[in-house]
């Protein structure tokens, strides 16, 4: 406190004994801040606001990359062996769910939509005849006949809504073994390794779908700090020019990483600006208690004013150096141990311009 007060008697001493101008200049730009009003402050871009108390909470500080979000992605494959005869999407495209992606033919798909119709025939010529036609055991056939062979095409790809369009066309030559892949889901193609006219196998992954608007960033951390994590705290993520996004934890994992003996932790992140990419490198601030409520100002708020931190206080139409003591810094916020109360009003934006005026002021004193 003592050593604030001193830096205090400095800074008064430096304002207060600026040389005053000629005769013709007038108090206030001796002072080298002239008056302004709200107006005329608006109108070269200096804005102010009042200070407050906020918690600054602590914080662990750690790198992080970003991944996709597995619960909110999904795979393309087939479930038979079958050559790609087009695609309707590429990487990049957005994609509604029940897009049609790819057309795929196999001689397995047209074997099973044969069987199937011959099927669909024989149970509706049976069902139209009634059960006092025809025999129990081949009323039974019948109907069951048709449920396995129509299990069969659902099995290997086909949609109800396709499978019900192919027996509604009643014609045998529609089973060719054509069959369209869909997207399960809403989201962006982010991969999509195959070419026209390859063969593929079962499982073989086509397409990655995923919606990029919520992504995770994955940290690793000391296993002596998850006690202070817990699901759902506040996080922060920072890709690059100081620029920080709002996050929170999701999960924590069950097992510490073996080489690196670290415990991974996963944040959820909103992306809908399209700024992170997954496989990106990103810093990592998570909250880990809650602090006490301390008068804080925004970091672009505090400048250094002959080589002390000060901020520019409002009084009405008067502007003035302000000698602030400050404290711990949280994201754009910083403490202010001493120099301002609750509710002082301080200029926030255009702290460049006022120093100048200070400076011109000092430079003309000197002529």
């Amino acid at each position: 406190m003592k050593i604030y007060i001193n830096r205090l008697f400095i800074l008064l001493f430096i304002v207060t004994s600026m040389p005053v101008f000629a005769e013709e200049t007038s108090s206030e730009e001796a002072q080298g801040i002239p008056e302004m009003t709200p107006a005329q402050r608006q109108a070269m871009g200096i804005v102010s606001a009042a200070v407050g108390y906020r918690r600054l909470n602590k914080e662990i500080i750690a790198p992080g990359e970003v991944t996709v979000n597995i619960y909110r992605s999904s795979q393309v494959t087939t479930r038979i062996r079958a050559q790609i005869i087009k695609r309707y999407a590429r990487m990049g495209d957005e994609v509604k769910a029940g897009q049609k992606l790819l057309t795929l033919s196999s001689v397995d798909m047209a074997d099973a939509q044969s069987r199937l119709v011959v099927a669909e025939r024989e149970w509706q010529r049976v069902k139209k005849l009634g059960r006092k036609v025809v025999s129990e055991r081949r009323y039974v056939e019948a109907q069951v006949n048709r449920q396995q062979a129509y299990a069969s095409v659902l099995a290997y790809g086909m949609t109800e809504a396709q499978i019900n369009a192919l027996l509604k066309q009643g014609d045998a030559s529609r089973a060719t073994g054509m069959f369209d892949l869909l997207s399960s889901q809403q989201g962006t193609v982010i991969s999509d390794h195959f070419v026209i006219g390859q063969v593929v196998e079962p499982g073989q992954v086509l397409m990655e779908i995923s919606d990029e608007s919520q992504l995770w960033v994955e940290t690793q951390i000391n296993p002596v700090d998850v006690i202070h994590v817990k699901a759902g705290n506040p996080a922060r993520i920072n890709p690059g020019a100081n620029e920080w996004l709002k996050g929170k934890v999701v999960q924590i994992h069950r097992r510490v990483d073996e080489t690196t003996r670290t415990l991974p932790v996963r944040i959820e992140v909103d992306n809908r600006q399209d700024l992170l990419r997954p496989g990106q490198f990103v810093k990592v601030a998570l909250q880990t208690s809650l602090s006490a409520q301390v008068i804080a100002a925004p970091t672009s708020a505090v400048t250094l004013l002959q080589g002390e931190q000060v901020v520019f206080v409002v009084h009405g139409n008067e502007i003035s150096p302000q000698l602030v003591e400050t404290g711990e810094v949280r994201g754009d916020w910083i403490e202010i141990k001493n120099g301002l109360k609750k509710d002082s009003e301080i200029v926030v934006k255009g702290m460049f311009l006022l120093k100048s005026l200070l400076l011109k002021s000092q430079i003309g004193d000197t002529d």
